[in-house]
This record gives structure tokens, sequence and C-alpha cells, in this order.
């Protein structure tokens, strides 16, 4: 349970994309809100805020999690991961961000963070997804631009190149 430190404020201990963090929050912030404005994460996407578009979309302990419906009192001693957390640190893309450019998987990219992270999750429960899948996992998340048959086929892609990469074979 969250240290309450003053009736206008919560400490909370959060680790976002591995690094630690221990934090003076209002409880009404969202933790959409403390990635872009305290953490200075902007790859997480705000659309809707209603949770409808799936573009805020970040994994909270695995689980992909519309981040503009969750207070980030209520995330002490979780673990985030966003956007940010997929590129390695040299700037190499992560697969899921190789195949999305390779497959067209993206157009005006607002909806891109939050299909990334989702397709993430799903990849990481399966190694080859069905296009069904793929669907059924992002189905939450919307897309104003491709019309989604090049975000499955990116997904998709993105399994097997996962799956090569597990087996050694990259």
């Amino acid at each position: 349970m969250s240290e309450v430190v003053t009736p206008e404020k919560v400490r909370i201990r959060i680790t976002v994309n591995d690094t630690a963090h221990d934090l003076l929050v209002e409880p009404r912030t969202l933790l959409a809100d403390l990635l872009r404005g305290e953490l200075e994460l902007t790859g997480t996407h705000v659309g809707c805020e209603q949770g409808v578009c799936g573009a805020c979309t970040v994994l909270v302990d695995g689980a992909a999690t519309r981040s503009c419906l969750v207070f980030a009192a209520q995330l002490d001693g979780a673990t985030v991961r966003t956007v940010e957390s997929l590129a390695g640190a040299d700037g190499t893309l992560h697969p899921i961000q190789q195949a999305f450019h390779e497959n067209h998987g993206l157009q005006c990219g607002f909806c891109t963070p939050g299909m990334l992270m989702g397709a993430c999750e799903l990849l990481e429960r399966t190694t080859a997804p069905e296009p069904d899948d793929v669907r059924e996992a992002l189905g939450g998340n919307l897309c104003r631009c491709t019309g989604y048959q090049n975000i499955v086929k990116s997904v998709c892609a993105a399994g097997a190149a996962l799956a090569t990469e597990r087996n050694g074979q990259a």
C-alpha cells in the first residue's frame, strides 16, 4: 500500500524502463501524466483519455494497460515498460519496431506506441501468433490511418523474427 506523506501527496516506488523511481505524486495523477510530465517519457501518447483508443498503452507488470485509466498511486512497487524501452541504447530498433517499419505498419504514428506495446505483450506470450491472435490482442487499439492489415502483418513478422532470435538463428 502507498505511504501517505501529506494529504496532497503519496509516495510511490515504481520501476519504469528498468529505472527505479521514488516519487511523491498527487493521488489523482494518472500514469500517463506521470510518464509524460514527471518522467518526460513522451512516447506514450494520450488520445481519448477514456481508455478507448489504446494510444497510451504501456506494460504494467507485463500486462498491457491503458495508462490514462490508472492512477500512479495504484502502482507502488510496480514495473512499467513504455515504448522507449524497446529500442537498444545504441538506437537499434527492437524486432517489433523493425517489423512495423519494414511492413508499413504505421502511418501518422499516433497509435503506434500503443500498438507496439500491445504487440510486445502478445509476443511475450506466444512466439508465432496467427493473424486472428493479433487482431484479438490489438482489438482495443484504434488506428485512423492504416486499415490494420499492415499492423497485423507487422506483428506476425515480428513474431517470426523474435522466434528466430530465441532459437539462436539470428
